[in-house]
């Protein structure tokens, strides 16, 4: 197999970011279609699937801890394994949620490893122009691993008014859930960082910076970056978001694939998710093991290593799974719309689950839901 790896570095222009945001904030109307979330009727019939795997496949994925299942899936070749000989898989890897709905949107790539608002985003930003949507949900990934953390004299919510916190980007799940949050609490914020407590969106890296520095107060993060906060930025958490969900789990990461090419293409979907259930068994074994094979995938990215002990305390905070914890995304839409970042969307059909579900019943595990 030809594996082809493309690496795209991040972009630093803000109103780029923010441009794309506003687009994507449209009004749309209801998607119609089969309320039953496993229908076939996208995918093409079971046959199709079960075809040997051929073609190209294009991936993305992000070079973080909460993509552990697609990084392992990559350092240990599981996928190329699971498409076989005859599947050109070419690998390229974003830093934010944005460019990589983008790049599926604009047909550079076929699937992506995303987290769920961008999702969300995209496919709103899409129903317009593309019957029933651009993109779906096929398996979840990841789910947990976000935590607002703060300063050590910060006691409480109460103690937020006035304050500066961070997040990754105007609009991604931590914004709106940060966002979300404080509105909760009874505090005001606005998409300038005016309010009662103002809202910095910049990358994770510079965050750490500016709470070191005292510039910020705190920051409503993923992993590892809340524990590097904690560890390296002497914060404490606040929040941590598993305590707001049931059972705590919620959406971190998964993986969505071009609707057109979930189409054409199911054998290589089929394939595609047979290698992350693979490596989503990996991730959830031998943790010393896993651990190595997320932080080598992501130095060979980023040339930079984790600290042993930062990935061991970020892993801790993450559930590795199939399940797309379908009903967070509705929460999770359903706090973007209510703090003014999106446009209601009706999100029946950006689920097909049907191959995933095939794939858990082969495995003698139980089938997940959608919407």
């Amino acid at each position: 197999m030809h594996i082809g790896i493309t690496r795209n570095r991040r972009r630093r222009g803000a109103a780029r970011g923010l441009i794309l945001l506003l687009t994507l904030g449209v009004v749309v109307a209801a998607c119609g279609g089969d309320d039953d979330d496993t229908a076939a009727s996208d995918n093409g019939d079971s046959a199709a699937a079960d075809a040997a795997p051929s073609g190209t496949l294009r991936l993305g994925y992000f070079p973080n801890v909460t993509h552990a299942p697609a990084i392992i899936g990559v350092e240990k070749g599981l996928f190329a394994d699971a498409l076989g000989s005859d599947v050109d898989l070419r690998l390229s890897t974003y830093n934010a949620g944005t460019e990589a709905v983008e790049a599926l949107s604009t047909g550079s790539i076929d699937a992506t490893f995303i987290g769920p608002n961008p999702a969300i985003n995209g496919y709103a930003a899409s129903l317009g122009d593309n019957e029933g949507g651009v993109l779906r949900i096929v398996a979840g990934t990841t789910s947990g691993g976000a935590s607002l953390v703060v300063a050590p004299d910060i006691a409480s919510a109460a103690d937020l008014e006035g304050k500066t916190l961070a997040t990754p980007a105007l609009g991604n799940t931590q914004d709106v859930a940060l966002r979300a949050w404080l509105k909760e609490q009874g505090y005001t914020t606005d998409e300038t960082g005016g309010g009662d407590v103002k809202i910095t969106p910049q990358e994770n890296a510079d965050t750490l910076t500016t709470f070191q520095e005292g510039q910020i107060q705190g920051a409503w993060v993923p992993e590892p970056w809340a524990t590097r906060l904690v560890q390296e930025g002497g914060g404490k958490v606040l929040v941590n978001e598993a305590d707001l969900w049931p059972q705590g789990q919620f959406v971190t990461t998964h993986l969505v694939v071009r609707a057109d090419y979930l189409k054409e293409h199911p054998a290589n979907v089929k394939a595609l998710i047979d290698g992350l259930l693979d490596s989503i068994d990996v991730a959830n074994g031998d943790a010393a093991t896993a651990q190595k094979l997320t932080n080598d995938g992501i130095e060979k990215i980023t040339t930079k290593r984790l600290p042993d002990d930062t990935i061991a305390g970020a892993w801790a905070n993450l559930t590795f799974t199939p399940d797309p914890v379908a009903s967070s995304l509705e929460k999770s839409k359903d706090d973007a719309v209510d703090v003014g970042l999106l446009d209601d969307v009706d999100l029946d059909g950006i689920y097909d689950l049907t191959i995933l579900n095939q794939e858990l019943a082969a495995r003698g595990q139980p089938e997940v839901n959608g919407l």
